[in-house]
């Protein structure tokens, strides 16, 4: 019955508005009996789905909008009020049909990024090439992307190079070359150039599909402001049927009970704050930043603190080396070759970055490392070759007995405060080498704090592991209000409990791995990772697609103009429901012009809410 009701719907409603007009033109024409079977049998039409969903309704024992609809209609009929009851009816379909039209515009952007998921691959057998599903492409599978295909899945290139569109994951407009060795991702689009690719995440795992998952789970997420309005709802309803039986007790007048009863439908309350859910959930995703529903929208909003990370947070998170200073008996190369294969092991930016410059330089790694320890916070201890490393920070090194002879120290703090990170590396328990590792503050990074400031941000705060003369540098030029340096992720748990136990609601951005503890326990966790790792997803309660600030600063923003949207709709619900039942009590407003303007109302609040979707258009967040 459902389907078929959902299916005629539109149908029915024009078929109601047609038997409406014929009705009006039989009495202009003098035939009023003529014209009220016209009008009773667009009534009876076009309250068959209302009805059906007001039944419905009851059977899961809730008193919806379409049961006042019903009861008012049947009343209006009894009172042979014939062109109020097929008015009101219309009126009703009518304006479901244009809140279905305008809420489907409102989740434009995730219908886009669905319209942009690709449907197939070319993957490689020797030579030979083959167009095959993208359901088909399994992992390990080599994959041929042509100028202006789309990438299938996630993967690394082995062959080629490309400028590649990645605006469908990171909402990134500006195309960003990539060659032997980078990640590229489903959903992206090969503008110039051609690659070859080793398929390493497909289905449902790749990033593109995690963020429609995401997007579509948090459009249908709800906010405070919606659970106490659904709770509301359960409540008003049968207030309002009550309240309509005291009306005609006391009046006498049925007919202005069922008025009652139709106008004080809290339509536009129930909807107002989902659609201006849904239009800020989809207007982030449209720039690349994904909210993980209503509450975090309204929690977001509410953040006076942020906190920081350093390294890829503030800076871009990706260092390079700069120095490697000798100290022990051992050759540079030897030095940076048993360190990079240790350092194999981590998933820390500074030795990934150390491995990457090994094969910058053409080493060739040794043996995998035996008897491996990572020391969270600290470094890591393994045998190479069968001499034992430790590679870390000074913490690590008094940790293992490392002796840091007077220059060493001179030299470290003389690299750290122009802003380097220096790694100790020891060699059979002697202290070897230094290695210099430099990062580069995000170009975006004062633009974006100093926005976020004016929007009403009260402090900002850098947790970081590095050392403390790396992080001052960091810390003075961003102009930020404190900093805490040499921490473990423990002990950044521990810095964002004690800000929210003085009264701050925080947000914690971080690189959504080593932070993600302290991501997890702050009111808001934003990750910043290019395409979005896993872990990142999962933990974070809003994820940064293209690893920039200006999206932070784009997503608090939207939160604020979200909730005020929210409110403002409320209000003009609120306003107009009153305004319609004085009118009612006063004898001014009627059943047919009072369900006129309250079908009005619903539209104004979604129209309201649709300003969202181009919210930001003006700003430096470039849209997909």
């Amino acid at each position: 019955m459902i389907k078929w009701i959902n299916k005629y719907k539109n149908r029915i409603t024009a078929l109601s508005g047609l038997l409406i007009a014929l009705g009006f033109i039989l009495n202009t024409l003098g035939n009023a009996a003529a014209a009220d079977y016209a009008l009773i049998l667009a009534t009876l039409i076009a309250v068959v789905p209302i009805m059906y969903k007001a039944y419905l309704a009851l059977r899961m024992k809730a008193f919806s909008i379409e049961l006042l609809v019903t009861i008012a209609v049947i009343g209006a009929l009894f009172i042979r009020e014939y062109t109020e009851s097929s008015v009101v009816t219309f009126l009703f379909l009518f304006g479901d049909f244009l809140e279905a039209r305008t809420l489907e515009k409102t989740r434009s952007s995730l219908r886009a990024l669905i319209d942009m998921a690709p449907q197939e691959a070319i993957v490689m057998h020797g030579t030979d090439q083959v167009v095959v599903p993208v359901e088909e492409v399994a992992v390990g599978d080599r994959l041929f992307i042509k100028p202006g295909g789309k990438i299938p899945v996630d993967g690394i290139i082995v062959k080629g190079q490309a400028a590649i569109n990645e605006a469908a994951v990171t909402g990134e407009a500006i195309p960003a070359n990539k060659s032997l060795d980078d990640k590229v991702f489903s959903g992206t689009l090969v503008d110039d150039g051609f690659i070859e690719m080793i398929a390493e995440k497909v289905g449902d795992d790749t990033t593109f599909a995690k963020i429609i998952e995401l997007v579509e789970e948090a459009q249908e997420s709800k906010s405070k402001a919606e659970r106490f309005l659904d709770a509301f709802a359960n409540f008003y309803t049968p207030a309002i049927v009550a309240l309509s039986v005291i009306v005609y007790v006391w009046t006498r007048d049925l007919h202005l009970a069922i008025t009652f009863l139709v106008i004080a439908c809290p339509g536009a309350l129930v909807i107002g704050a989902p659609v201006s859910n849904v239009a800020g959930i989809g207007n982030g995703a449209k720039y690349g930043v994904l909210v993980k529903g209503g509450e975090v929208m309204d929690r977001f909003s509410k953040v006076d603190t942020l906190v920081f990370d350093k390294t890829g947070t503030l800076t871009k998170g990706k260092p390079e080396v700069t120095d490697i200073h000798i100290v022990g008996n051992i050759d540079r190369r030897e030095l940076l070759q048993l360190t990079a294969s240790a350092e194999r092991i981590s998933e820390h930016h500074l030795g990934q970055t150390i491995v990457k410059y090994a094969h910058q330089q053409g080493l060739e790694m040794a043996a995998a490392p035996k008897d491996a320890e990572v020391i969270k916070g600290n470094g890591l201890k393994a045998t190479v070759d069968n001499r034992h490393l430790v590679a870390g920070n000074r913490k690590l090194m008094e940790q293992a007995g490392i002796l840091i002879n007077e220059a060493a120290e001179n030299y470290a703090i003389a690299r750290e405060k122009t802003g380097n990170t220096v790694v100790f590396a020891a060699v059979d328990g002697t202290l070897a080498g230094l290695l210099s590792i430099a990062d580069q503050i995000r170009e975006d990074a004062p633009q974006a704090l100093a926005e976020m400031r004016r929007n009403g941000i009260k402090q900002i705060i850098m947790l970081t592991g590095d050392n403390r003369h790396t992080a001052q540098a960091v810390a003075e030029q961003l102009k930020l209000d404190a900093f805490h340096a040499e921490l473990l992720p423990e002990d950044k748990v521990r810095f964002v409990k004690q800000l929210q136990a003085d009264g701050a609601v925080v947000a914690m951005a971080g690189d959504g791995i080593n932070d993600a503890p302290a991501i997890a326990t702050a009111d808001i966790g934003l990750a910043m990772g290019e395409g979005g790792t896993d872990i990142s997803m999962e933990t974070a309660d809003v994820v940064l697609m293209a690893d920039k600030l200006m999206q932070f600063s784009h997503a608090y923003s939207l939160s604020k103009a979200t909730m005020r949207n929210m409110k403002q709709n409320i209000a003009i619900a609120v306003g107009v429901v009153l305004f319609l039942l004085a009118g009612v009590l006063m004898g001014s407003v009627h059943l047919a012009s009072g369900m006129f303007i309250h079908e009005a109302s619903i539209l104004a609040v979604i129209l309201n809410a649709m300003r969202l979707i181009g919210f930001g258009r003006k700003s430096n967040a470039e849209p997909r």
